[in-house]
């Protein structure tokens, strides 16, 4: 187990963007919680230590009653007492005119006027209970000019060990005969590559076999299309990292998925590995031929 634990604990005034950046941890792989009570922190810690498991955990406290602001305050100066734990308090700000658009937007009520009253009012109410909060932050951040991709960005930059750290591509080859894959990004089709399923010794092997590996590449065809998608990839990549995804799935299919798909997805897969990226690789229906052929 790690000697310390690193706590983000994300604050601040509703509507400021608490949702955005907690998902942002969550894809640097923070162990992420959303509007845990502050009572409950202590046994949490407890459970924490004695797993083991753990080293980076995020927690969203906001204001959604009242009672919540004497629980937090307690909260913080406890973790600031702690030295199993390193603690840094992010508190999200934004204009009162800002913060009353958003709500206007979303048609959404504020935590603080459940019970009358209107939207500004209840900002003015928050503001003032967190503000002794917002004091003890080591890094507050108004995101009244500031857009959800802008937000996100800031906090990697701010967070993240390096550019690879987040952003990861999934490799998955695949039959058409059983479906798109659902959740591709990127599909390509090389059902027109000569197929090794027509030559006899080739039929029962996959494209992780050599000798289908090699049949595959050796066709000129695939090497032409090969290059040309390579190119494709090595261009709209960088594209998918700067509009904020941080994963794409690139599926490649055959008609069964056993043999041509297999051999370009791990191709690929090496390929953008050595250029840098975090990649994954699946091969959907690499076995479903001996799947359906033992069943029957």
């Amino acid at each position: 187990m790690a000697d310390t634990l690193e706590l983000v604990v994300i604050t601040g005034m509703s509507g400021a963007g608490k949702t955005v950046a907690l998902q942002t941890f969550e894809d640097l792989g923070y162990f992420c919680i959303d509007n845990m009570p502050p009572s409950l922190l202590p046994k949490f810690w407890e459970l924490v230590k004695e797993s083991g498991k753990i080293s980076r955990i995020c927690l969203v406290i906001d204001l959604r009653s009242r009672a919540f602001f004497d629980e937090i305050m307690s909260a913080v100066d406890s973790l600031d007492n702690t030295t199993f734990i390193t603690t840094k308090v992010i508190f999200l700000d934004s204009k009162d005119d800002v913060l009353v658009s958003r709500y206007k937007e979303t048609r959404r009520s504020h935590p603080l006027t459940q019970s009358g009253g209107t939207v500004l009012e209840g900002i003015r109410k928050e503001r003032e209970l967190l503000e002794d909060i917002r004091n003890r932050s080591q890094l507050v951040i108004d995101t009244s000019e500031t857009t959800p991709r802008q937000l996100r960005e800031r906090l990697l930059d701010t967070f993240k060990v390096d550019d690879n750290d987040v952003f990861h591509i999934e490799v998955v080859s695949f039959g058409f005969k059983y479906g798109l894959p659902i959740d591709a990004d990127i599909v390509m089709d090389v059902r027109f590559l000569p197929n090794p399923h027509y030559v006899d010794e080739l039929r029962p092997l996959t494209g992780l076999d050599k000798p289908v590996y090699d049949y595959v590449m050796k066709q000129p065809e695939t090497e032409i299309f090969y290059k040309k998608f390579l190119d494709l990839l090595e261009y709209i990549i960088p594209g998918y990292k700067k509009e904020g995804k941080t994963s794409v799935n690139i599926a490649i299919g055959c008609t069964g998925g056993q043999h041509r798909s297999v051999a370009l997805a791990e191709r690929t897969s090496l390929q953008l590995e050595s250029a840098g990226y975090q990649v994954n690789t699946t091969h959907r229906d690499r076995n479903k031929r001996k799947e359906t052929v033992n069943r029957s």
